[in-house]
């Protein structure tokens, strides 16, 4: 089933409910997770819920809204320190209640879990065929029929050979698509999937939702889809939560929430979320998520809120049910001020298009590069002209990060071909490049956790290209230079102090992107930066590279699975496949009026939200 056709599907699905009253196949009612007992505070506070079979409700909100928290609760899992309250009743057991030994009864029978990363799921020293089996055990008989069906269900192989497969043999998309047939193989009522598809290409990822909801039709059950990104959540869920410091601040059909939002927060994040059909402003949420400990007695979105009034910070405002099926916290819910959008700027600045030589900043031609006798890249030519914005885009293996990594220097393989950077041959190796070469050319990788040392504060990090390069004199004309740098990527004083732990992702990458900035650089590499940011910090990463463009005339090669991106921030596209160019040209013209079916079936897979309509 592709996209528009779910879209369209979904759509009469919301309607269907509105008419058509079931009985629900799991029910919460005043659902808290509170730590530190009555003194303490709430996690999560005070939900109530309903989920239909059939239904896929989406979980959404930013790092720290507490969905992890409730979507592990509704297991009857609470982390240690804290306590479960409320009711969670699904086939006649209530998981916020029930012993232990229910709880490992109900467990993969009423309720399965599909974690983020596949491997945490899996064990490593063990073949995927026995650990499926192993599901089964204490339960019932092995049903290997009912493993074969559903290996079958989720498109991959049911061979003997496949199954003696150990973990690592396997790409990412399969090991989502077996952990997805292991919760479904006792046949749950509720599965509760904790962003599924993060970090996959979006034909994989297009895949791994088409497996889901042809699941959560066929056995009729129903689902909770934790996720930050809306566009996913658009093109799989019937109805959407959005969560903020451990509250329910809106929850509505899908259609309703994306297009006709009436709490700011949620309006925000819509906002906030890159389209792959079209070219506008994204906004990011200015300050930083209230965390659940920090909650006064006001609303805790309304010191980041542009329409928020006197009463707002007085008490916490209650649920407003607007329709029967779309409530929402918000003293102005529903007000005409909410549908009118902030101003911003475009998020990448207009360029003059075409191929002009006199503005080349990086050739290269006849580019040959692999990993001993294994071919990554073949006979690839780039061209990136001054201050532009290059987007590699393609599937897992398509040889977009081995091309970065060869521009940059860093590829540990075989490479051929002619590289150069501001019209000099330049080498393929670091350790043939000066000093100069090096610091023009710049690497933003996709962790920032791993790429910094734990054991050293930020500020030192940021320091250490000014001391390599010699672009600062003495201590305090580095330390000086560092907080500009951290100033500039909106990071506050007294950052440079912080330890990388003691950070957020989001921050993490805006502390990369200073100590790239260090260097002075002409070009700057980003590797799939925003693949796992929350959209309103992914929406103020883009923002922050548009202004750096616009200030300095940077160059970006910017790597990214997510047209959506591509279409915000690029001027010039090009399309890898199996280590081959398929198409390239100016971003907007390539996404508008695809001509390779390669690319053509790149768009169809990626998830839009424009495509819904608005119901109540």
């Amino acid at each position: 089933m592709d996209n528009a056709a779910h879209r369209m599907r979904s759509v009469t699905d919301e309607l269907a409910l509105v008419t058509s009253p079931v009985q629900p196949l799991m029910v919460v009612e005043d659902l808290s997770v509170r730590v530190g007992g009555d003194s303490g505070y709430d996690i999560v506070h005070g939900i109530d819920l309903t989920l239909d079979p059939g239904e896929v409700l989406g979980l959404v909100g930013e790092s720290g809204s507490g969905k992890t928290t409730l979507a592990l609760a509704l297991l009857g899992f609470a982390r240690r320190g804290t306590e479960i309250r409320g009711a969670i009743r699904i086939g006649g057991v209530d998981m916020a209640n029930a012993s232990q030994a229910e709880l490992r009864s109900a467990r993969g029978s009423l309720i399965s879990y599909v974690p983020q990363d596949p491997g945490t799921a899996l064990n490593p020293s063990l073949h995927i065929g026995p650990q499926m089996e192993e599901m089964f055990r204490g339960r019932h008989a092995v049903d290997r029929e009912r493993i074969v069906d559903l290996l079958e269900q989720v498109q991959l192989p049911t061979t003997r050979e496949f199954l003696r497969r150990y973990p690592h043999q396997l790409s990412g998309g399969q090991l989502q698509r077996v952990t997805i047939a292991m919760a479904m193989l006792n046949r749950p009522s509720v599965i509760v999937f904790d962003e599924p598809t993060t970090g996959l290409d979006v034909t994989t990822q297009g895949r791994v939702l088409e497996t889901i909801q042809e699941l959560i039709d066929a056995e009729r059950a129903a689902a909770v889809y934790v996720t930050h990104d809306l566009a996913v959540i658009g093109s799989i869920a019937s109805r959407i939560a959005v969560m903020y410091s451990g509250l329910l601040v809106e929850e509505a059909p899908t259609a309703t929430v994306l297009h006709r939002s009436a709490h700011p927060y949620a309006g925000r994040l819509v906002r906030a979320t890159p389209s792959p059909t079209e070219r506008r402003p994204l906004v990011g949420i200015a300050g930083a998520a209230l965390a659940p400990r920090e909650r006064g007695v006001g609303c805790p979105f309304a010191p980041r809120c542009e329409i928020a009034i006197p009463e707002c910070h007085a008490a916490l405002p209650e649920i407003v049910q607007l329709t029967p099926r779309h409530r929402a916290r918000c003293l102005r819910a529903g007000e005409p001020v909410l549908a009118a959008p902030p101003v911003a700027v475009r998020t990448s600045p207009q360029r003059p298009t075409g191929d002009d030589d006199d503005q080349r900043l990086v050739v290269v031609a006849g580019l040959h590069a692999g990993y001993g006798s294994t071919r990554v890249l073949e006979g690839v030519d780039v061209k990136v002209r001054v201050g532009d914005c290059l987007a590699l885009v393609g599937e897992s293996g398509s040889g977009k990060t081995t091309l970065a990594r060869c521009v940059s220097g860093i590829h540990a393989g075989e490479v051929e071909g002619y590289l150069e950077f501001d019209r000099k041959s330049l080498p393929w190796t670091t350790a043939e490049r000066t000093a100069t070469q090096l610091r023009e050319i710049q690497y933003i990788f996709q962790n920032p956790h791993a790429s910094f040392n734990p054991r050293h504060t930020i500020g030192h990090s940021v320091a250490h290209p000014l001391v390599t390069f010699g672009l600062s004199g003495n201590a305090r004309s580095r330390r000086m230079r560092v907080r500009e740098l951290l100033d500039r990527v909106a990071l506050p004083a007294g950052y440079e102090n912080r330890y990388p732990g003691q950070l957020s992702g989001g921050e993490r990458q805006r502390a990369a992107i200073a100590r790239a900035l260090a260097a002075e650089p002409r070009l700057l590499v980003c590797d799939e930066i925003t693949s796992a940011l929350d959209v309103s910090i992914q929406a103020s990463i883009l923002e922050l590279l548009a202004k750096l463009r616009a200030e300095t005339d940077l160059t970006m090669i910017f790597i990214t699975h997510h047209l959506g991106v591509v279409r915000a921030i690029a001027d010039h596209i090009v399309i890898l496949d199996q280590g081959a160019i398929v198409e390239e040209g100016a971003a907007e013209a390539v996404l508008d009026a695809p001509t390779h079916p390669y690319t053509i079936k790149l768009l169809s897979n990626t998830p839009a939200m424009s495509d819904l309509v608005a119901i109540e």
